[in-house]
């Protein structure tokens, strides 16, 4: 018979060589989250970044209990905290307005000044599609993106160089 349990409210984890790891991928990482079903309810956040090949590196996750506020301060407050300390990156993310919220408010550690903050471009088109459901002008849209985030990247790299 159990007379009391434990439970957690949010957990966050990466591993040792994620974080190794990150030192050698381009300083741009990308958070999304996905709803859990089944069982246990609640949401999944991952971050990734981009290695050398191009290929999709894992840095962290998180199981939180939805997209909410504090949530999102909470996986991002620990993402700077134990994975990405270092200035200069750039931070991928849809944009739910939790994120926005989270990302703007005073503790997190990351500011204009040290991390620029994007919007993904796949969601901005989805966003698009559901106003005008144009697939020629998706596809142009997602094309501007595509450009725009080559351009994006040169700036952060030519910007951070100078911290």
């Amino acid at each position: 018979m159990v007379h009391h349990y434990v439970q957690f409210h949010r957990v966050f984890w990466t591993f040792k060589p994620c974080i190794d790891g990150f030192k050698y991928c381009k300083p741009i990482v990308q958070v999304d989250g996905t709803f859990l079903y089944g069982k246990y309810k609640g949401t999944l956040h991952v971050v990734v970044a981009q290695d050398g090949n191009n290929k999709i590196f894992p840095i962290a996750f998180a199981i939180i209990e939805g997209e909410t506020t504090e949530a999102w301060f909470f996986f991002l407050h620990y993402l700077k905290r134990h994975v990405c300390p270092q200035d200069g990156l750039c931070l991928i993310s849809d944009r739910h307005e939790s994120i926005k919220n989270a990302y703007a408010r005073q503790g997190i550690g990351w500011t204009p000044k040290n991390l620029v903050h994007v919007f993904c471009i796949f969601h901005i088109a989805q966003n698009f599609m559901r106003h005008f459901k144009n697939t020629e002008q998706k596809k142009l849209i997602i094309n501007m993106g595509m450009y725009l985030a080559s351009i994006i990247t040169l700036i952060c790299f030519t910007i951070f160089q100078h911290y």
